[in-house]
């Protein structure tokens, strides 16, 4: 039997009132949270503290904790050798109105800025060679440490219909879309969640099991608004990006840019396409 969770509105952080759940953060932590340094994204919300650390602020819906649960970040602190903020405390509670959990993590705060002020660049962020080495590292060692955990990348549990789902509407041309390969991943590895010049990956809410090559494709993908960046992300994740899987990856972060949803607009839409057609024809004939 299956059990039903009731569904939670939609809610943009970027414009929905905070100040009250900021106020609970710090009386829980004992922190002060300096406003004026405060980011708000669509659906969660940093600052940094008085004691020099960092707290992020998550709405997450009944749904997504039945399918994951909340506390990604508590659960990455245990993986070794990844470059990421140290995790010092977390808090969580129920929303008293709404099916919601709010989750707050207090972290190191890490210095410079994320790479992409969005998902994509749309420039050269030119990033020095140690910070391809500190990639390289952080993901190849990720994906030996396993987790009962499924990746979300955008908020959806990354499982073998949703790759289906996602390619076959749009490249139904593809034989054969199974993957043979799922390791760790962080799942929503975008330009916005890894820190330059000193590599650091950050938002770790999303992590788990994924077909091999996700991390590598989402860099990629979001990168294609830069031929150079996005040939060098090839470069450097060949091995995950030239799997199968990597290549089914690949095509499926290209499906979201060209599918249902592609805006003329979006700098990633014509070298997407380009490059869908290059991997439709490799996997015809893996």
């Amino acid at each position: 039997m299956t059990l039903s969770v009731p569904s939670a509105r939609a809610v943009d952080l970027r414009v929905e009132p905070v100040d009250d759940v900021l106020d609970r953060v710090e009386r829980s932590l004992q922190v002060r949270v300096d406003r004026d340094t405060v980011i708000r994204k669509r659906r969660s919300v940093g600052g940094r503290t008085d004691r020099g650390t960092w707290v992020r602020v998550e709405r997450r819906s009944f749904q997504r904790i039945a399918s994951q649960g909340g506390n990604g970040p508590e659960t990455a602190a245990v993986l070794r050798g990844v470059v990421m903020p140290r995790w010092r405390a977390g808090l969580t509670w129920r929303d008293e109105h709404e099916p919601v959990m709010w989750r707050a993590d207090e972290t190191d705060f890490v210095t410079g800025k994320p790479v992409g002020q969005a998902a994509l660049v749309i420039e050269d962020p030119r990033l020095p060679d140690e910070w391809w080495t500190g990639l390289n590292a952080s993901l190849d060692v990720l994906a030996t440490q396993p987790t009962p955990r499924v990746a979300t990348p955008d908020t959806d549990s990354i499982t073998q219909g949703l790759v289906d789902a996602t390619i076959r509407p749009v490249f139904p041309e593809v034989p054969n879309l199974v993957i043979d390969e799922w390791t760790p991943a962080h799942g929503d590895l975008t330009w916005a969640n890894v820190m330059g010049p000193e590599f650091c990956i950050i938002d770790w809410e999303d992590w788990g099991t994924a077909p091999r090559g996700l991390d590598a494709a989402t860099l990629w993908g979001n990168a294609l608004a830069v031929p150079a960046l996005a040939d060098r992300v090839w470069d450097e994740r060949r091995p995950d990006l030239e799997s199968r899987s990597g290549r089914l990856m690949a095509l499926f972060i290209c499906a979201k840019i060209v599918g249902p949803y592609a805006h003329e607009a979006d700098p990633r839409l014509w070298p997407a396409r380009e490059k869908a057609t290059r991997l439709v024809g490799e996997l015809q004939s893996f």
